[in-house]
């Protein structure tokens, strides 16, 4: 669904795009039309919003998440840990998820990044307890109320407790039940063209919650219909102990003999890659989900992005859970990411240009999407207005550089697709404080 009539956003305070200081035309859900310094639009017809106090970006792309996580944010057991044991923690409470909390839980998540200028966003939802079986088939509902574009990917579990994975029983699913609801849910939901709101991928949980036969299953099933594969990988050094361990390799090596290591492929976090598997990532195609903020809460390490990129891979950014995070701003992911990465490799390495760019263009390498994440025409009209009316940004200089720098959290305007998704800081016919309600409810009920 897009307006029906050509929309000017006339005369930014600032833009994240060249040849366009007097902003952008917007039609049928395409940029059709840079406005240059000095000049009119040549669109016929259009209506124009002035966006004289706005800071307009392309929309920003979340390429990793745990939408139901955000019903176990601060859960005290899971507190001061690191990633095992904190899994370990959470399992039993997610075990509990029905389908009204888990409505609750990635409500709060999408709409917490829509106002946060997400226009796109994945999730990795793997957690399948009875009653919970058609969980993806609740997120496709509530992104399209939401009117959010989507990457679902069907997440998957099946090595638990007993035989030697980390997941409990209760949270994991046999390999065909697994399969044929991957198949069911591309061919009912997924969409292709540049166009697409609803989307489909394939994604195993990790190396420790499967089996090779079913990361190998899943590979050839993702070729068979066309679709993306998305798991976690090289997040903690436990994790290349798990794979030497079980194994005898180390998670890339185990990732190239399940027949991952190819362009549908994007991994979240990508920490403990040595120097000579970069290039091989690179060679292969595939891309990777930078997790700042998680990362940091779980003391996992730092994921090498620019040695990566120089490598030739692209990186793009993931909230992560909210039971990591814990929050679901992607805005505040991209300060994260700067912060993190400057720390790392210096002031001369990383600017705040670079941490938008991850957001935007290197996401939507990793979702697959080219037509998303730069101001350009014939790319979607998917942008992020913010205003710099609030303390933070007393005083500031550059426009773009406060957004991260001062740390902007919320956008005033969100464009999805040519439709504002959020107008004046707050989304169409959503009561946020009756959904609060519905989801701290939940999250009393599944925490116990």
């Amino acid at each position: 669904m897009t307006d029906t009539q050509p929309i000017w956003i006339k005369d930014p305070l600032a833009i994240l795009a060249d040849g366009a200081e007097r902003g952008v035309v917007v039609d049928d859900g395409r940029i059709v039309e840079l406005v240059g310094k000095g000049r009119e639009p040549a669109t016929a017809g259009a209506t124009v919003f002035e966006a004289r106090d706005h800071v307009v970006i392309p929309g920003l792309i979340n390429t990793h998440h745990h939408f139901y996580q955000t019903l176990t944010r601060a859960v005290p057991a899971a507190l001061d840990r690191e990633l095992f044991p904190w899994l370990k923690a959470l399992y039993p409470i997610w075990a509990k998820m029905t389908p009204e909390a888990l409505d609750a839980g990635v409500t709060v998540a999408m709409a917490e990044l829509m106002l946060s200028g997400c226009t796109t966003t994945t999730d990795h939802h793997y957690v399948f307890p009875k009653g919970l079986e058609d969980g993806i088939d609740i997120e496709i509902a509530a992104a399209k109320r939401l009117g959010l574009r989507v990457l679902l990917t069907r997440g998957s579990m099946n090595l638990s407790e007993r035989d030697g994975g980390l997941p409990p029983d209760s949270v994991v699913q046999d390999e065909d039940t697994i399969l044929a609801d991957s198949q069911r849910l591309v061919e009912r939901y997924h969409q292709r063209g540049e166009a697409a709101m609803t989307q489909v991928a394939l994604a195993p949980c990790s190396p420790f919650s499967v089996t090779t036969a079913l990361m190998k299953s899943t590979a050839d099933l993702a070729a068979k219909l066309d679709v993306r594969l998305h798991t976690h990988l090289a997040e903690t050094e436990d994790e290349n102990k798990f794979c030497n361990e079980l194994y005898g390799c180390r998670p890339l090596d185990y990732l190239e003999d399940c027949g991952w290591l190819n362009a549908r492929t994007w991994l979240a976090h990508g920490i403990h890659f040595s120097a000579d598997e970069m290039p091989r990532l690179a060679k292969g195609g595939v891309s990777i989900s930078h997790c700042a903020c998680s990362n940091q809460t779980l003391a996992s390490g730092c994921c090498p992005v620019c040695d990566l990129e120089a490598a030739g891979v692209a990186i793009g950014l993931g909230v992560d859970g909210s039971a990591s995070n814990d929050e679901s701003n992607l805005m505040q992911e991209v300060r994260a990411a700067f912060l993190l990465q400057r720390a790392r490799y210096g002031v001369k390495a990383v600017s705040h240009k670079d941490a938008l760019r991850w957001a935007t263009q290197g996401s939507a390498a990793c979702v697959g999407r080219p037509e998303l994440g730069e101001i350009a025409v014939a790319k979607r009209a998917d942008l992020a207005l913010f205003k710099l009316d609030e303390l933070r940004f007393s005083g500031h200089g550059d426009p773009l550089a406060a957004l991260v720098l001062c740390g902007a959290h919320r956008a005033d305007r969100v464009m999805v697709n040519g439709r504002w998704t959020v107008v004046d800081g707050a989304i169409p016919g959503l009561d946020l404080s009756g959904l609060m309600r519905r989801h701290q409810a939940a999250a009393r009920m599944v925490q116990g």
